[in-house]
C-alpha cells in the first residue's frame, strides 16, 4: 500500500485488543500490534494498515452497516488473492484469513502490504505529476488490464471463479435491479439508460479474468520508476467474464478534463498528459482483439454500473446505515455518471462529451 494511511475515521475504529489477542493465540508469530491506522479513499471494503515491531500488514474486513454479501463477501476475496497469485506476482501475498466476527465485528483477512505509490483524488505530497509522467502512467495502466485479461483462465483455475456464459445480460439485469433496490430519487438519465442497455446488449463476447473496478487508486506505482506498476489492489469484485465490461468500468472511472468536478476525485486521469478515454480504446485495441470493438455499450454499462455502485452507498447513508460525512452528497455522483452515459448514447461517442 501507499505511506497514505491516516487516523482512524469515527465509527470504523478496530477492536485493538480483542485483535491481538486473537491473534496471539492463532498466528503467535505474528507479533502485537503496536498502531492501527486506515487507508484513504474508497467507499467500500475498508482497509488498515496494522504495525508490529517489526513488520506491517494490512487488513480488509467489510464496511459497517453493508448487507450487500456479494459485494463483500471477505471469502471470495482471500480465495481470488491465493488462486491469483500463483500466476499473476503483482498483488500482495495473502497471508490469514478469518470467518466469523466475533473478533471486530466482521469476517476479515490480512495480507502483506506493498509500498508504493497510489495515484488518489489529488497528487501525493513532494511528487509533480508532469504531462510526460502521466502519459506513461496511463499507458502503463491500459497495458496492465490488458495483460491481466490475457491470463491463462484454464490452466491456471481462474475459470472456476465466474460463470462466462450469459455474464453481460446477468450484469446488465443484476445492476438494474440493484439500482431499483437502492433507488432514493428520481433520475431522468438513469431511466433513459435502463431502457437502453437490454435493447444494446452485444450479440458476441469472449472470456477473461477481470478486475471489476481497475483505476488509479487500485494501482500502485514503482516511487523509482512510477510508470512501472508493481501491484494492483482490491479484487473484491474479480471474476470471469466479458473483458470489455472491465474496460467500460474503467472508461466510466477514466474522467477527462471537461468532466463533471464530481468524477473527477475517481481518478487523476483529468491531469494534463493522460491519455482521453478512446485513446484508452485504441491503444487497448492495438493490445488485444476483443470479440466487438464496438465500446459505446460497455462504456454506458460502465457509467450505470458506478452510479449504482455510488447510489446503494448513498442509501446506506439515507437509511442511517452510516454516519460518513462524504456519502451525503453522493447522489449528486450519481447524477453526474447517469449524464455522460446518456451523452455518449446521445453522441454515439466516450470522449469529448462537453
Amino acid at each position: 500500500m501507499s505511506d497514505e494511511a491516516i487516523r482512524i475515521r469515527l465509527g470504523e475504529e478496530l477492536d485493538l485488543y480483542r485483535l491481538n489477542k486473537f491473534l496471539q493465540e492463532e498466528w503467535p508469530a505474528f507479533g502485537e500490534i503496536l498502531e492501527v491506522l486506515q487507508f484513504p479513499g474508497g467507499f467500500s471494503n475498508l482497509t488498515y494498515l496494522l504495525s508490529t515491531k517489526d513488520k506491517q500488514y494490512v487488513l480488509r474486513r467489510p464496511p459497517f452497516g453493508a448487507n450487500i454479501k456479494s459485494a463483500h463477501d471477505m471469502s471470495r476475496e482471500f480465495d481470488v488473492l491465493n488462486l491469483l497469485y500463483q500466476t499473476y506476482k503483482k498483488i500482495p501475498a495473502p497471508l490469514f484469513y478469518y470467518d466469523h466476527d466475533d473478533v471486530i465485528g466482521a469476517p476479515f483477512y490480512i495480507m502483506e502490504r506493498v509500498k508504493g505509490i497510489i495515484l488518489r483524488d489529488k497528487p501525493p505530497e513532494n511528487i509533480t505529476l508532469t504531462p510526460d509522467w502521466m502519459e506513461l502512467i496511463s499507458r502503463a495502466s491500459v497495458v496492465n488490464l490488458v495483460e491481466l485479461h490475457q491470463l491463462d483462465i484454464h490452466n491456471t483455475g481462474l475459470v472456476d471463479l465466474g460463470k462466462p456464459e450469459g455474464y453481460v445480460q446477468r450484469q446488465v439485469e443484476g445492476w438494474i435491479n440493484r439500482y431499483h433496490n437502492a433507488r432514493t430519487d428520481s433520475i431522468k438519465s438513469i431511466e433513459k439508460i435502463i431502457k437502453w442497455m437490454p435493447e444494446n446488449m452485444p450479440d458476441s463476447y469472449q472470456t477473461s479474468f477481470i478486475h471489476n473496478d481497475y483505476k488509479y487508486d487500485n494501482i500502485v506505482l514503482n516511487p523509482d520508476k512510477m510508470d512501472e506498476i508493481i501491484a494492483v489492489l482490491d479484487w473484491e469484485m474479480a471474476t470471469v467474464g466479458d473483458p470489455l465490461m472491465d474496460l467500460g468500468t474503467t472508461l466510466a472511472y477514466w474522467a477527462e478534463p471537461g468532466d463533471n468536478d464530481l468524477l473527477k476525485p475517481f481518478n487523476l486521469t483529468w491531469l494534463p498528459g493522460n491519455l482521453n478515454r478512446e485513446s484508452v480504446v485504441d491503444l487497448y485495441l492495438s493490445k488485444r482483439k476483443p470479440a466487438t470493438a464496438d465500446i459505446l455499450f460497455y462504456y454506458v454499462f460502465g457509467c450505470f454500473k458506478v452510479a449504482g455502485i455510488v447510489q446503494q452507498i448513498y442509501a446506506r447513508y439515507k437509511k442511517g446505515h452510516t454516519n460518513d460525512p462524504r456519502f451525503k452528497n453522493l447522489i449528486h455522483v450519481v447524477k453526474a455518471m447517469a449524464e455522460n452515459g446518456e451523452r455518449a448514447i446521445d453522441l454515439k461517442r466516450i470522449s469529448h462529451l462537453y
